[in-house]
């Protein structure tokens, strides 16, 4: 089981970004659909997709959150003619961040903001080995910037099988990044490869809600343990969802809810959305009692 899935906060109106990205992803499909009403957004859609083989958790709650580039998604293609179809498709609409072209580090290569605003970095593998489709990019910026190898440590520390794989750093005279800050680093959590980069330049954008990585837990002390480490804004602990020490959001949750909120009737699922809404952390012995009604 994928231990950690990102998970995309939509506007209400974008429902046919599903479509999109199945649509254009090999392997892909809906996995399930769930509709929670009374929340604080109001009526909201829980969609869980598979994509390209991996689990990914859509959530259609308004506009409360934007994406940003701060976390893009990568997608590596075996040949050029894939990453052409796979731009053109998810580019379509959006906005161009870099050009489809070639680089140091790809013989085709672009960057773009879908429709929706979500951002996918399209590239052509060449010889090399296609470990994972899609993998989940952080970009350190602003205050953080500077701080991406100190994050990859981090997370290591709080999940197993996990590890820097491969980095690369920037050299002198590649103004305005600072000589031996992180240009490029592949590292694993949970066996899940995830990249991170610095970036001094002016951006104007961070981590934020609007894209947020679901830990699954088997039990209440891993919900309690992964909670005491990533946690570090009591401000932002609601609903299973808190922010880390960088600001990205993470959202620590029983493997079982899932399965509850796919698979209950419209009446458990409301008793289970009434029993979590006022938490903080998930405690899990008080969803079971309310699905089961006790």
């Amino acid at each position: 089981m994928q231990k950690i899935r990102p998970h995309l906060w939509f506007d209400k109106i974008a429902r046919d970004a599903v479509e999109l990205y199945t649509g254009t992803l090999p392997d892909s499909r809906v996995e399930s659909r769930t509709t929670l009403t009374q929340t604080p957004s109001g009526t909201v859609e829980i969609v869980v997709l598979t994509l390209a083989g991996q689990n990914f958790m859509c959530l259609f709650a308004g506009p409360e959150f934007k994406f940003t580039p701060a976390v893009s998604f990568s997608v590596s293609c075996a040949t050029k003619e894939e990453t052409k179809t796979l731009w053109d498709k998810l580019s379509a609409g959006g906005k161009v961040l870099m050009p489809l072209s070639a680089y140091p580090f790809s013989e085709l290569y672009g960057w773009a903001e879908d429709r929706y605003g979500l951002s996918w970095q399209v590239m052509s593998a060449g010889e090399r080995e296609i470990k994972q489709k899609i993998t989940p990019t952080l970009m350190f910026t602003g205050a953080n910037c500077g701080k991406a190898e100190e994050a990859i440590a981090f997370y290591s520390s709080v999940f197993g099988d996990a590890g820097l794989d491969d980095v690369m750093r920037y050299g002198r005279g590649e103004d305005p990044e600072k000589e031996g800050a992180v240009k490029y680093a592949l590292f694993r959590l949970a066996g899940q490869y995830f990249a991170a980069m610095d970036s001094a330049r002016a951006h104007g954008f961070g981590f934020n809600e609007a894209i947020s990585f679901a830990v699954s837990c088997e039990n209440q002390d891993e919900i309690d343990r992964y909670w005491e480490r990533l946690s570090a804004d009591p401000r932002a602990e609601q609903c299973g969802w808190l922010k880390d020490k960088y600001g990205l959001s993470w959202q620590i949750v029983p493997a079982m809810m899932g399965e509850m909120m796919s698979k209950g009737s419209p009446e458990q699922i409301a008793r289970v959305t009434r029993a979590f809404l006022p938490m903080k952390k998930f405690n899990i012995a008080a969803l079971m009692r309310a699905y089961e009604g006790e």
